[in-house]
């Protein structure tokens, strides 16, 4: 449908209907093929940011799919690349891409919500993934990411300015969320994937209320809006340095200092 290479409309219904999970498994070995993979440009500047925070030791791509942030991770991790994923099938796409040499590189099968690493990660990076959950697992998935990192770890990905209402990309997502929330509400399993309902507001705080301090860095690649505003944004979360957050545990909303975290060597946010 979007290429030869690419799946036909056929492929992608019955992926629509079937489970997020049995349905990537299906549209593994044509994913590459589809606008659903992050672009290399996002990849790419995603990947110069971190070059310039890095480097880092162990990092774990999470909702790997087909394993392209791990090739992001591979540039600026010494050690090891983790990714880890609930397809089967996109796991084993990945691990026929493995690039080398670079640090070690391992996949593992698991759900992000019941992540299996404790302090395991300096850096933790997703791309593309967050539509698969609903605004209520936000907290959970957080705390989860929050507990594989290492003190003083990062969790990064990139954010899209939302399109305004008077683009067609606007109404685009819009009538894709409305589509999915009608067939899921007449066709079981469900198919959890929104667009619009990453809001940044509301993940920022999610992150800050898991013990994250948060910075927004512009990727410059991208240029800015009219109003000056970027056109894609980095979201650095960091975990507190060892000791400061009493080995884990998370400090309770109300007593927490919000302000920005810094690591050494760390430049400053570009806002």
């Amino acid at each position: 449908m979007f290429s030869p290479e690419g799946p036909t409309l056929r492929e992608l219904a019955v992926q629509a209907l079937s489970s997020v999970e049995h349905g990537y498994d299906l549209l593994a070995p044509k994913f590459d093929h589809t606008p659903f993979r992050t672009p290399d440009s996002v990849l790419d500047a995603v990947a110069s940011a971190l070059k310039r925070s890095g480097p880092y030791e162990d990092g774990l791509d999470l909702c790997c799919g087909t394993g392209a942030g791990a090739g992001v991770l591979a540039t600026v991790c010494r050690t090891s690349v983790t990714g880890v994923d609930f397809s089967a099938g996109m796991l084993e796409v990945a691990r026929g891409r493995t690039p080398a040499p670079g640090p070690r590189m391992s996949w593992v099968r698991a759900d992000a919500r019941a992540l299996p690493f404790t302090a395991a990660f300096d850096l933790v990076v997703s791309f593309g993934a967050f539509g698969h959950f609903l605004p209520r697992e936000l907290p959970g998935l957080f705390a989860q990411v929050h507990g594989a990192l290492r003190p003083g770890g990062c969790f990064a990905f990139p954010v899209l300015a939302p399109p305004r209402p008077s683009s067609p990309a606007f109404w685009m997502l819009l009538g894709f969320d409305a589509a999915m929330r009608v067939r899921n509400a007449v066709w079981r399993p469900p198919f959890v994937m929104y667009y619009r309902a990453f809001r940044l507001g509301e993940v920022r705080a999610a992150l800050e209320d898991a013990g994250f301090s948060v910075t927004l860095r512009a990727l410059p690649e991208f240029g800015t809006r009219r109003d000056g505003s970027p056109r894609v944004r980095m979201v650095e979360a960091l975990r507190a340095p060892d000791g400061d957050d009493l080995d884990g545990a998370v400090t309770p909303p109300g007593e927490r200092t919000r302000g920005p975290a810094t690591r050494a060597g760390r430049p400053p946010a570009d806002r």
